[in-house]
C-alpha cells in the first residue's frame, strides 16, 4: 500500500510556473511508475506527465502530453519518495485538480492503482 500526498498548489497567473510535490508513505517506492494526472471539473482524469521506475535504469523513461511538452517537467527522487511537477508557461486552461499517482510496475504506461487527494491550480487569465 502507497499513500501518497500532493502539495504546491495554488493560484497564479498566466505565464507563471508552479511546482506540484507528491511524498510517497513508504522508502521503498523506486519500483513504482509515477504519474501526475489532473481534472477538468465534470470531465474524466487525464494523464500529464508520468515517469518509469527505476528498478532497470537510472534514467528512467518519461511521458507528457502534447498539451505538457516543452512547459512541464516530471522528475523523481526516490531517496526523498518523491515525484515533482514543474509547470512553467501556465495556461488559463490548465487550471484543474492535480493528481499524483503511483502503479506497481516499471512502466508509466497502464492502470495506476493508488492516488493522492489532489490538488487545486488555478491560473488567471
Amino acid at each position: 500500500q502507497v499513500q501518497l500526498r500532493e502539495s504546491g498548489g495554488g493560484s497564479v497567473q498566466a505565464g507563471g510556473s508552479l511546482t506540484l510535490s507528491c511524498t510517497a508513505s513508504r522508502r521503498t517506492f523506486s519500483g513504482n511508475a509515477l504519474g501526475w494526472f489532473r481534472q477538468f471539473p465534470g470531465k474524466e482524469r487525464e494523464l500529464v506527465a508520468a515517469i518509469a521506475s527505476t528498478d532497470s535504469s537510472d534514467d528512467p523513461s518519461t511521458y507528457s502530453t502534447a498539451s505538457a511538452k516543452g512547459r512541464f517537467t516530471i522528475s523523481r527522487n526516490n531517496a526523498k519518495a518523491t515525484v515533482s511537477l514543474r509547470m512553467t508557461h501556465l495556461k488559463p486552461e490548465d487550471s484543474a485538480v492535480y493528481l499524483c499517482a503511483a502503479r506497481v510496475g516499471r512502466s508509466w504506461r497502464g492502470l495506476y492503482e493508488y492516488w493522492g487527494q489532489g490538488t487545486q491550480v488555478t491560473v488567471s487569465a
